[in-house]
């Protein structure tokens, strides 16, 4: 209930990546399953961990903490499983640490756990949509600052982004504030 749009956006996306997975394995298409894991392990790492490092650290037991800590663990629980075809041993110790340490009734290795079910629920292709739009827009910024020698520390008075499309637009209006600190705009 207390899940912020960042955390939508990471369930929809591990949601998104459950089903390519599986219709890849199901097609005996490894190489093509394991693609959509090393691009949500990417967003889950440079994107997802980075925007929620503050509500982690957080020494209160607020809504949003837990929110944001239940997110994390169902995406790393849930990796452990997609990782178990592609690298056994690693997905099995992320299994051992996260959950059969911790749950019990819960099988004692990944290997012997159920695949992930898709939660067509969580699955948001508009929001997913504007993260992708929000990214490509934050990664311009980021190299047209690169390229005027300026550093992301120095903040910024003003920057002008021009969308290529009118769903970045969209995406710029509603999620201004998030690229503003990206790009260190005040």
């Amino acid at each position: 209930e207390a899940r912020q749009e960042l955390d939508r956006w990471i369930r929809s996306e591990l949601h998104s990546t459950i089903r390519k997975v599986t219709d890849a394995l199901d097609d005996y298409e490894p190489q093509e399953a394991a693609r959509p894991i090393a691009e949500l392990i990417d967003q889950l790492s440079n994107w997802y961990v980075r925007r929620s490092r503050r509500r982690f650290w957080k020494s209160d037991d607020s809504a949003d903490t837990q929110a944001a800590l239940h997110t994390l663990y169902e995406c790393l629980s849930t990796l452990s499983h997609l990782l178990a075809p592609f690298t056994p041993f690693l997905a099995e110790a992320l299994h051992r640490n996260l959950v059969a340490k911790h749950l019990p009734n819960v099988p004692s290795s990944v290997h012997l756990a159920d695949w992930p079910e898709i939660d067509p629920n969580a699955i948001d292709e508009k929001l997913s949509s504007d993260f992708k739009a929000v990214q490509r827009l934050v990664s311009l910024g980021r190299a047209a600052r690169s390229k005027a020698g300026i550093k992301v520390r120095q903040p910024l008075a003003i920057t002008v982004l021009v969308p290529r499309s009118v769903t970045e637009r969209e995406a710029l209006g509603r999620h201004t504030e998030q690229i503003a600190d990206e790009l260190n705009v005040k």
